[in-house]
């Protein structure tokens, strides 16, 4: 699929991916190697927070964890125009809010929530960073998979909460739901899994194993493409999608 670059994105669209890491550097060297992402500090932000560019467009940002114990993860953030409210609709749904609404700087609102299964996302509320500024082109955001255990309940709770980004007559959803059970171990939890872009699934996965990653999953057929499981070198999953 073409570049798609976006001023806005509605409510309920993916926006932004964040890993949080327990070396930037070391994310920096990987990600560099892997998608010839550069990198730049983040105004606004704790220090060691890094924007990770793709020709010169934003795709993602890089995280030094706080703490030890939080899981070394790649989080999708939904856009909103206003979290507060969207944070008030995922607890009448049923969902937590595990971080509340934080301004960063000039860039935004942002908060972090969970689904009434416990999968984890994001909401950001723009002021000067929209979100990404390319997306679909290789080496970019492509997708984001929830999996989930009850499917029926995620459609529920996801198509009440972001009805017009996935079912509106703009619809451009870049989101979908499946059961656990169809990739992962059933014991697994429910989580998001974000796709970034590639050209030849072949050689990314070999360059992923070459920079200390490993094939979590090995490449199969989805409605949304080809798609592959792995792991960064410090234990991120993330999937590699060619649509």
């Amino acid at each position: 699929m073409a570049e798609n670059r976006a001023p806005e994105y509605t409510e309920g669209t993916p926006c932004w991916v964040d890993a949080q890491l327990p070396d930037v550097e070391a994310g920096k060297r990987f990600y560099g190697g892997l998608f010839g992402w550069t990198f730049q500090e983040q105004p606004g932000r704790r220090r060691g927070t890094v924007r990770a560019l793709k020709d010169g467009e934003p795709v993602a940002s890089l995280a030094r964890k706080t703490d030890g114990r939080l899981p070394t993860v790649w989080t999708v953030s939904f856009a909103t125009p206003d979290a507060e409210a969207l944070c008030g609709r995922v607890r009448a749904a049923g969902g937590q809010v595990v971080s509340a609404p934080l301004p960063l700087g000039d860039l935004g609102v942002a908060a972090l929530v969970t689904d009434s299964e416990g999968a984890v996302f994001g909401l950001w509320q723009s002021a000067g960073h929209p979100g990404f500024g390319r997306r679909h082109a290789p080496g970019g955001f492509a997708w984001v998979q929830l999996y989930t255990r009850d499917t029926a309940a995620a459609n529920a709770f996801y198509g009440d909460l972001f009805h017009d980004a996935l079912f509106g007559p703009d619809a451009d959803p870049d989101f979908g739901r499946a059961p656990v059970s169809d990739v992962f171990p059933a014991e697994m939890p429910p989580h998001f899994l974000v796709h970034f872009a590639v050209e030849d699934p072949a050689a990314a996965l070999e360059e992923v194993t070459r920079l200390g990653g490993r094939v979590q999953v090995p490449p199969f057929e989805t409605s949304y493409g080809t798609a592959a499981v792995v792991t960064d070198d410090q234990g991120a999953s993330f999937a590699l999608l060619r649509r």
